[in-house]
């Protein structure tokens, strides 16, 4: 594993700064503005039914007051109010005129001098609007106000006031100003509560658990990153006890990954050697031949296939055990020029194994040419290394390749007359070194085959297979 240098720590001033944006960026200060926000627009809610009840209360009891003022009359002296005695009525009561509707005749009680001009109505008996004190504080000072509703002490069909606006106005300016006071204490009180609440049982839980992958993402190897769940039986709980399980399996994964890649480098050392090894050997082999001494040239077959499959044994195991494939460079190849081209690398001829095909010269697909050449020379070369080993045959077949092009992706059919996959090879027929359908065999062939195709975003599969012969379809994204 490769380590990396220490970075130069930052100096206190930048990390003291980068602390302040990442806590203005963070959770906790978005968790801040939020609770803030709603709890000032619950109390703006709730402002304008409570401003409403206060202005009805208000020329509620105005028209109370009035109508309580409008008695005197009854009891004065020959049922004459004087002038003095009249605006002390209607100043007291805060109202400037006062009537009544009996027995369908309207009233006038007590009245001031006439109006400069016609006050506004608002009759209570069909309720009061939450719009109505907004309107009060948006209108002039000097409006006056026409106040109805049902009387209460006298008998008639309602009692009329008119009444100066401008002491509701400067009463709701009151109310309004403690109600806001109000909505800001409640929503420090209530906000911070609900914060430091949510601060408490979500918000530190999920820094914990994001400082803990920070810690693993940076240091995978010190145990101090793993976190330590908290015994919690909510949502935070398990999230940190899945977490916990993933930081282990993948220490487990990378420290087992460290010894695989360590073991591979050596195995790629020795695999080196030993191909150099069995080419010497196949060179020696090949000298040998030349002496002409009939014993020689009755054991050298046997030694020439051992060396071929060791050779092939050590090939075929540098190949897989590549860290990873390159990713397939896609471009249009001719078809039947890349099949010629892999079965005369598979040791496919007329007078044995024999391609048959009816793709023309025309012919394009879209693959990688190389990794496509890989997967041709697998199939066929399995192909005919199974005609030749089936004793009956005398090393005689043929492979007939058929191409068929779809809407979505294009299907290449290799179906070969060999004796088919026995029993134990179908199936691990494409897990890596249990494959092998054949002795001597290493079993990676259809394994790597499979990779490739799969790294196009196709699919290599098995058909069928039988006495009657073996049929692989290699498909692949038009």
């Amino acid at each position: 594993m490769v380590e990396m240098a220490d970075a130069a720590p930052p100096d206190e001033p930048t990390a003291r700064r980068e602390r302040r944006f990442l806590w203005i960026q963070g959770l906790s200060a978005r968790l801040l503005l939020l609770t803030v926000l709603i709890t000032v627009f619950a109390n703006l809610l709730i402002l304008p039914p409570i401003l409403a009840a206060d202005e009805e209360q208000w020329l509620l009891d105005r028209l109370r007051a009035a109508e309580l003022a409008t008695l005197v009359e009854e009891t004065a002296p020959g049922g004459v109010v004087t002038d003095r005695m009249r605006e002390a009525l209607l100043t007291n009561a805060g109202v400037v005129s006062v009537a009544f509707q009996i027995r369908g005749e309207r009233r006038l009680i007590l009245q001031a001098p006439r109006l400069a001009r016609p006050p506004n109505l608002l009759d209570l008996r069909r309720g009061m609007s939450w719009w109505a004190p907004f309107e009060t504080l948006a209108t002039p000072k000097d409006r006056m106000l026409r106040v109805m509703s049902k009387p209460r002490f006298r008998e008639g069909a309602f009692v009329e006031i008119v009444t100066p606006e401008a002491p509701l106005r400067a009463e709701l300016l009151t109310q309004l100003g403690r109600l806001m006071g109000v909505a800001v204490f409640t929503s420090v009180v209530v906000g911070g509560a609900v914060y430091l609440a949510l601060t408490l049982f979500l918000v530190r839980p999920m820094q914990r658990i994001t400082r803990s992958m920070e810690s693993f993402r940076e240091n995978p190897g010190d145990p101090r990153a793993l976190i330590e769940p908290s015994g919690r039986h909510d949502e935070i709980g398990r999230a940190e006890a899945e977490l916990a399980r993933m930081q282990t399996d993948l220490t487990a994964a990378l420290a087992s990954r460290a010894r695989l890649a360590a073991l591979g480098e050596a195995v790629a050392k020795i695999n080196h050697d030993l191909r150099n090894m069995l080419t010497s050997a196949q060179i020696a082999s090949e000298r040998i031949a030349a002496s002409g001494d009939p014993r020689v040239a009755q054991t050298l077959p046997r030694l020439e296939r051992a060396l071929s499959r060791a050779l092939m044994l050590a090939t075929n195991v540098l190949a897989f055990g590549r860290s990873e494939e390159p990713a397939p460079e896609a471009k249009s190849s001719p078809l039947r020029a890349a099949l010629d081209a892999a079965a005369e690398d598979a040791g496919l001829s007329e007078s044995g194994v024999r391609l048959e095909t009816s793709i023309g010269p025309g012919t394009r697909l879209r693959a990688d040419p190389d990794q496509l050449h890989r997967i041709l020379v697998n199939l066929l070369k399995n192909a005919r290394q199974a005609i030749e080993e089936d004793p009956t045959r005398g090393g005689v077949g043929r492979v007939r390749v058929d191409l068929t092009l779809g809407e979505t992706e294009n299907v290449l059919r290799l179906a070969d007359d060999g004796p088919g996959l026995p029993e134990r090879a179908r199936s691990h027929l494409f897990q890596p070194f249990a494959g092998s359908g054949r002795s001597g065999g290493v079993g990676l062939g259809l394994a790597i085959a499979r990779e490739l195709a799969q790294a196009h975003g196709g699919d290599l599969d098995l058909i069928d297979t039988g006495p009657s012969g073996t049929v692989f379809e290699l498909r692949l994204p038009k």
